[in-house]
């Protein structure tokens, strides 16, 4: 076991923070780059889905077994595995000479994803000594989270420098100094004890989200009812399984339920304005990239001054009111954001709904995550933390797949900027109800269910953690120890 405050931690902490940091930075910078992409290869809104929910797509079809590798066969090798996929995958993105070839690089750089977040928290879990790794764990989210902060400003300034596609090629030295990094310093571990990951299950699982988020971007009855078909069939392998993927008993807790249709709800408003607002931005607004990345900042900036601290009232006063409010303000963020419209400033027009939208994350993010994590059995901490992460990227994944069509946006309309804008209008009001009826959901959350045993308020462990950011993996580690990862 590694001690905190040994050049080793350093460099095993190094390697962790490069490599989720990698991931998380390239979820933001592509937004910023999609109109680029669009106008290089005459994309429609359609391709430019696919260009996104390629990604998510693999991210969310995988997570979920990507944990169970790493702890079977080693979690330092998936972890390096995931790794390299990602940066090779990184470089056939920038190499892309069209959609449909980005679109397959996007897949497979979803699968490197998937792959390397859930190692690089289970491996300051099994390679920190138990007291120190709550230090380790807040360290890697908060530099991480970092990432997702300058993802836009870094993505602006990449694609005005050459091209979009230094947005992708970036990636490239950082993994190669985080596998150098990894090979070095990170010690191996598995999990002796660990049975045969449910492939059966993550193909089902996979296949079915695949071909429901098809049918639903290309418009296919027949497709989407045969995704749907598949994920009843994916639920009943769950249910009939000795060791499922995901324990369908799990659901049978009012609280786990709710929280995770809450996540659901919250995330896929926030997957679907912020791809659109950075289109409105650059289209409408005629907002550079760069621009248009700085103009989101504030959301981020918020979550990471903010989501501790709101973990921590949460755990003090129980999560209820905060799992309330917190949609009903990114709501009443989204119909603010309303008034980014053609001729409108940056201070009066986008930033008081931006400063809300961020608020009311702030508010929400760190509690719900902590609710879901609580609501489930100390043994399953691990597996509800990886289906409350699945749930998300499955909300922003879906709403992506929905909201264009829903909206009016179909073929090259996204580069009128009136028809844009109608459609903006209209995607925010869709997306503010849905927050909205997740803050109302809430009403039925048992608001005492982050309350500590007794023992643990006279002593708590300092193991115990708790941090959240919006593009990162959501951790909690409990007072035993145990190991929370997707």
């Amino acid at each position: 076991m590694i001690a905190w405050g040994t050049p080793r931690a350093r460099w095993v902490l190094t390697t962790t923070i490069l490599g989720s940091g990698m991931a998380m930075l390239d979820g933001t910078i592509v937004n910023v780059a999609l109109p680029r992409i669009g106008a290089e290869f005459s994309a429609s809104v359609t391709d430019l889905q696919w260009i996104l929910n390629g990604y998510l797509l693999a991210l969310a079809s995988l997570i979920l077994i990507a944990g169970s590798l790493g702890d079977r066969f080693g979690r330092r090798r998936v972890y390096v595995i995931g790794v390299i996929w990602f940066g090779v995958a990184s470089l056939l993105c920038g190499a892309a000479w069209s959609a449909p070839v980005l679109v397959a690089a996007r897949v497979l750089q979803g699968v490197g994803a998937a792959l390397l977040t859930p190692g690089a928290l289970a491996i300051l879990q099994s390679s920190f000594n138990r007291e120190d790794r709550s230090r380790a764990i807040g360290a890697w989210s908060g530099l991480s989270g970092v990432a997702t902060a300058v993802g836009p400003l870094v993505g602006g300034l990449l694609v005005q420098a050459w091209s979009w596609r230094l947005a992708f090629l970036v990636n490239l030295p950082v993994a190669v100094v985080c596998v150098y990094l990894a090979r070095k310093f990170v010690p191996e571990s598995r999990d002796e004890s660990s049975g045969h990951p449910n492939y059966l299950s993550a193909l089902v699982g996979a296949l079915g989200l695949a071909l429901l988020t098809g049918g639903i971007v290309e418009q296919s009855y027949v497709v989407t009812i045969l995704g749907l078909l598949a994920m009843i069939a994916f639920g009943l392998l769950q249910k009939r399984s000795s060791d499922p993927l995901v324990p369908v008993e799990l659901f049978n807790n009012r609280t786990f339920l709710l929280s995770n249709v809450l996540t659901f709800l919250v995330y896929a408003a926030l997957g679907g304005v912020m791809v659109l607002l950075v289109l409105q931005l650059q289209i409408s607004l005629g907002y550079s990239p760069t621009a248009s990345g700085l103009a989101s900042v504030p959301i981020t900036i918020i979550m990471l001054l903010a989501s501790s601290t709101s973990g921590k009232i949460a755990q003090r006063h129980g999560p209820r009111l905060q799992l309330i409010v917190g949609p009903i303000l990114v709501g009443v963020g989204m119909l603010l954001l309303r008034n980014t419209t053609p001729g409108a400033s940056y201070v009066f027009g986008v930033l008081p709904g931006v400063l809300v939208f961020g608020i009311g994350l702030a508010v929400v993010v760190a509690p719900v995550t902590a609710t879901v994590l609580a609501s489930a059995p100390d043994h399953q901490a691990g597996v509800a933390s990886g289906v409350n992460n699945a749930v998300a990227r499955t909300g922003s994944l879906l709403a992506m797949a929905v909201l264009p069509a829903a909206v009016g946006l179909t073929g090259d309309d996204y580069t009128n900027p009136a028809v844009m804008t109608a459609g903006w209008e209209m995607a925010l009001v869709l997306c503010a109800v849905a927050a909205i009826i997740g803050g109302v959901l809430a009403i039925g959350v048992d608001n005492r269910v982050l309350a500590a045993a007794p023992e643990q308020q006279e002593a708590p462990h300092p193991g115990e953690c708790l941090h959240c950011g919006v593009e990162g993996p959501p951790t909690h580690i409990r007072s035993g120890g145990e190991k929370a990862h997707h």
